[in-house]
């Protein structure tokens, strides 16, 4: 690793030259050994109610979130329930949140489907789940691992730029960082990889302003070592 040599020009000419399999093996092995069980800030009791949240959490915080939900799953607490009630309704529950008016209507169409489609249950394919009004791949990644653990990925604004950053991808669009992650991340450990990458993006390797000082991956990271400048 980069922390072997007690010379920063060769400490930053590593890191540099560094394969990728050698920046996934330490930044996995970091993560592994000091988060080993990630989960979503989100608060949820089902897959109904993290469908919704996670929907609302787009451009949105999970804390924000958060306040919403509790008063939005007591008066909506099933599909049928949200389905019943009107676009207006919902949407006084959620006018605080980003796009209240479309995330509304997404919420109530959603519940819709959930209820003449598929019995009132959340899918639990790409496929169908992308078929959900409000539903993306990467939401519906987050559903595929979070609810019924599958080995994916979701590619949201936080891990799109840690993997950019990091040099663990180079991927113009979240489907090509999506990619890059799956060939490199065994399946065992990608889901736990995407909540690892986006709460390191949340609060250390942010977007304005990266807390490089106290990050403890800076050994692995390609932004990093091309920013230094070596000492004499």
């Amino acid at each position: 690793m980069c922390v072997s040599s007690t010379s920063s020009k060769l400490r930053i000419d590593f890191c540099q030259q560094m394969t990728i399999d050698q920046r996934y093996a330490g930044v996995l092995d970091y993560f592994q050994r000091t988060q080993p069980n990630p989960t979503t800030e989100l608060t949820y009791h089902n897959a109904f109610e993290i469908l919704v949240a996670v929907i609302l959490s787009a451009q949105y915080t999970d804390k924000r979130v958060n306040m919403v939900t509790p008063a939005l799953f007591a008066a909506y607490p099933t599909p049928q329930a949200m389905a019943d009630a009107s676009v207006d309704d919902i949407l006084h529950h959620v006018k605080s949140v980003s796009y209240p008016n479309s995330k509304a209507q997404h919420l109530h169409d959603m519940a819709a489907m959930l209820v003449d489609e598929f019995h009132g249950i959340v899918p639990d394919t790409m496929e169908l789940l992308t078929r959900l009004p409000g539903v993306g791949r990467k939401t519906a990644n987050v559903m595929l691992g979070l609810v019924f653990g599958k080995a994916a990925i979701a590619v949201d604004t936080h891990v799109f730029r840690v993997s950019n950053r990091m040099g663990l991808a180079n991927g113009k669009t979240p489907l090509e960082v999506e990619k890059a992650l799956t060939r490199h991340i065994p399946a065992e450990l990608r889901f736990k990889a995407h909540h690892w990458l986006l709460l390191h993006g949340r609060y250390v390797c942010r977007a304005q302003r990266p807390l490089c000082l106290e990050c403890a991956l800076t050994q692995w990271c390609r932004h990093h070592s091309r920013k230094q400048k070596p000492q004499a």
